[in-house]
């Protein structure tokens, strides 16, 4: 099959056109990829070291080719929305419906299957499966439960921002932090998960709603989402115009959207007693967090959690989500800035680097 190749750490992916790929196992999929969007994760994979050569691509779309022995609830033609996150189902983690507690699932990080295997090689050396999926690629196998049946007549490219940016964002506000109608949120950083954070807590029926972004057409998209201020914090001081806009108590919430420590540190200092502060974006691997005196946080009783993919029970959030883009509360396409030929996937990792527009989705037919 054809596939963009991670060859070499640091480097541009290469499309090549040699690539294997095996039957499904029993309980796995094989599934023909549509369409991919170009997460920020991709790049952490590009440039962290990680095992190569990878096939990298994670938010994903595309139709059932082949089903494993043991696969039930799929047929062969099925549409479907992917997910890094595959839950086992038998685990205490699956047991409480919580992906992203599963130990089978959290392999997705090591770019391979649970037992260190790849469903891809080359030349008969293994490529690597990149965080649990790697759709960029005309085909991939995954565990079946990471394929998630959807409506035929839903637009396959639109459908696959949820497989990754909408179900982080959105899931970060409804799961993790159960963001409650009236509350003041604030968003630091406006690419697809800050965008679909912005989403979530209109959805929530949040009553402010504080969107940060040194790119203005990213606060632009951020306010047709429902964003009811926007803040340059190349201009503006972040803590101190939360405080302004909240009368000095500070948001209920705010979201890191980026994956920094700074900005982590700068929502703490922007909610208010009792408030909570989500890191959804995940900062490198050196930064570390500097909580002022422990003794105010404590005082304070304000609240630091981690969100991982919106801590999403797939069959049954992915679902949820496409009934809210039916109903018209989540605009999906808005998200889609850019649409690219799966042999253009450097030109849009050029873009997420440039912060032009909020998401590039590929054809990976095209």
């Amino acid at each position: 099959m054809r596939a963009a190749l991670l060859t070499a750490g640091g480097s541009p992916l290469e499309i090549v056109d040699d690539i294997d790929v095996e039957e499904p196992r029993a309980n796995e999929v094989l599934i023909r990829v549509s369409n991919c969007g170009i997460c920020h994760s991709d790049t952490t994979v590009q440039d962290g070291g990680y095992s190569v050569p990878t096939i990298l691509g994670h938010e994903a779309s595309g139709t059932v080719e082949m089903l494993g022995s043991g696969v039930t609830h799929l047929a062969v033609g099925d549409h479907v929305v992917l997910t890094p996150l595959a839950p086992c189902g038998h685990c205490a983690g699956c047991a409480r419906h919580e992906a992203t507690e599963c130990g089978e699932a959290l392999s997705f990080a090591s770019n391979a299957r649970p037992d260190g295997s790849t469903p891809f090689s080359r030349g008969g050396n293994p490529v690597w499966r990149g965080l649990g999926v790697g759709a960029f690629a005309e085909f991939t196998v995954l565990p079946a439960s990471g394929a998630v049946r959807i409506e035929p007549d839903i637009p396959l490219d639109v459908a696959c921002v949820i497989g990754c940016a909408v179900q982080t964002g959105v899931g970060a506000v409804f799961n993790t932090a159960e963001v409650e109608r009236g509350a003041t949120v604030v968003v630091m950083g406006l690419g697809g998960l800050g965008a679909a954070i912005v989403s979530g807590a209109a959805v929530a029926g949040a009553s402010r709603i504080i969107a940060s972004d040194p790119a203005e057409g990213r606060r632009e998209t951020a306010s047709s989402l429902g964003a009811t201020d926007l803040i340059d914090p190349t201009s503006d001081d972040l803590v101190s115009t939360v405080m302004d806009l909240t009368g000095g108590q500070g948001a209920d919430y705010a979201f890191d959207a980026v994956g920094s420590a700074a900005l982590v540190e700068q929502g703490i200092n922007s909610t208010r007693v009792g408030g909570t502060t989500v890191m959804v974006g995940a900062s490198p691997i050196e930064e570390s967090l500097t909580i002022g005196a422990a003794v105010l946080f404590m005082t304070m009783q304000k609240r630091l959690l981690g969100c991982l993919l919106g801590a999403c029970w797939p069959s049954r959030d992915i679902p949820l989500m496409l009934d809210l883009w039916r109903t018209g509360r989540l605009d999906l396409e808005r998200f889609i800035s850019h649409r690219l030929p799966l042999t253009d996937v450097n030109d849009g990792i050029a873009k997420l680097h440039a912060t032009d527009g909020v998401r590039t989705v590929l054809d990976i037919a095209g």
